[in-house]
């Protein structure tokens, strides 16, 4: 591919051609103009700034990944441990303990029997007797 063909394979891309158009366009084989743009690709950019949700400062993104929508992981957590009415928690579950008889929440965890690790020990152990 000359230089030439370089600088018109750039001039059409930026007018929105793609690379089947680009390559029948130039009497170039398809494939040489798709890793052509694909080794020279340039940075898209946008006009829609994203800005982090907790602090409002602008947020880096990297092409082709889910769209960021925090600054950082402190800010991350701040926001999500303020927001706690917002979360949507799929894995709660509900739960009777066998030892105190307690109702309790546990998220995440299918298989949990227990409300607290003292009624675990009680259950398992015997409750609060040592033999001597």
């Amino acid at each position: 591919m000359t230089n030439d063909e370089k600088a018109q394979v750039a001039v059409l891309k930026d007018k929105g051609w793609g690379a089947t158009r680009i390559a029948r366009e130039l009497g170039l084989s398809e494939n040489t103009v798709k890793s052509y743009l694909r080794r020279h690709a340039t940075p898209v950019t946008t006009s829609k700034v994203h800005l982090c949700s907790c602090c409002g400062k602008p947020v880096k993104q990297t092409p082709h990944r889910k769209e960021k929508k925090f600054c950082s992981d402190a800010c991350r957590m701040k926001w999500w441990n303020s927001h706690q009415d917002q979360i949507h928690r799929k894995a709660l579950y509900e739960y009777t303990c066998p030892q105190c008889g307690k109702s309790f929440m546990a998220y995440g965890n299918s298989n949990r029997k227990y409300c607290s690790h003292t009624c675990y020990i009680k259950a398992r152990f015997g409750g609060d007797t040592h033999d001597e």
